[in-house]
């Protein structure tokens, strides 16, 4: 047998994976460093999927995260692409723009409830 007889496995093509541009990592870097110095947030993490991107924040880096902000551009032109995602799967906000989106997070939402 020669090397010209011996099937060649076909190459894979790339599998491309949804992110975020500049911008969208600028605006959610803002919000994270808000959250940060008012003491909610600790940690965070970015996930590049195939059908999303995914912002996730933690209060603790070994918990599962408090909230997701996702980018799918597959909905763009139904609910819009931005969706924020509680820690129990309840979608807090869809949009078309990520800076309406995040208005979820605004400081008068949240207020520290004590005991």
């Amino acid at each position: 047998m020669t090397l010209d007889a011996v099937p060649h496995p076909r190459p894979h093509a790339p599998v491309k994976s949804v992110f975020f541009n500049r911008l969208e990592i600028n605006q959610l870097m803002q919000l994270y460093g808000r959250m940060v110095a008012a003491g909610h947030w600790r940690d965070y993490a970015f996930d590049g999927l195939t059908e999303a991107a995914v912002f996730s924040v933690f209060r603790r880096a070994s918990e599962a995260p408090i909230y997701r902000i996702e980018k799918r551009p597959s909905l763009a032109a139904r609910q819009g692409a931005w969706t924020v995602v509680a820690q129990g799967g309840l979608i807090l906000r869809r949009g078309h723009e990520l800076a309406q989106v995040l208005r979820v997070f605004d400081r008068s939402r949240f207020a520290v409830v004590s005991p």
